[in-house]
């Protein structure tokens, strides 16, 4: 699977281990920035990333910050993102199977290393469960902005 991924500063080495595994898992991962954990303004790596997944380029992608909370909401600001804030391993679970999650967003400073590993893992192997979500993913699909 092709994945962006993108972090602002605070995401940055959780960024650089989950690449890494993902290439590992034999990911293909295109790497939008930032490139050190020097502060930065997260638009603007979150957003290519974003529009990277909405255009079909990448199938999914992965999105790092200190809460993960601007990187969800700039994200979801694209069109045809499905950007899911996770924490835990439920919330990654019904972001995919709910959801149809294409964007998970982290935040760094808020869980350990290996929640961050687990939630990744579960985000990307759960599937869409489809039925009664059919309909309300597809009313999010006609959302969001340029």
């Amino acid at each position: 699977m092709k994945i962006a991924i993108a972090s602002d500063h605070a995401g940055y080495h959780y960024k650089i281990m989950i690449a890494a595994w993902l290439l590992e898992q034999g990911h293909e991962v295109e790497d939008f920035g930032t490139d050190s954990d020097a502060s930065v303004d997260y638009p603007d790596f979150i957003l290519p990333a974003a529009r990277a997944v909405a255009s079909g380029r990448s199938e999914r992608g992965i999105v790092l910050g200190g809460s993960g909370n601007g990187e969800a909401i700039a994200a979801n600001k694209i069109k045809g993102v499905r950007c899911t804030l996770c924490w835990n391993e439920e919330s990654a679970g019904f972001a995919r199977a709910h959801n149809d999650s294409n964007m998970l967003s982290l935040g760094a400073r808020l869980i350990t290393e290996d929640m961050a590993m687990e939630i990744v893992r579960i985000w990307l192997d759960m599937p869409f469960e489809g039925g009664r979500h059919i309909a309300r993913v597809t009313k999010l699909n006609g959302l969001g902005g340029p």
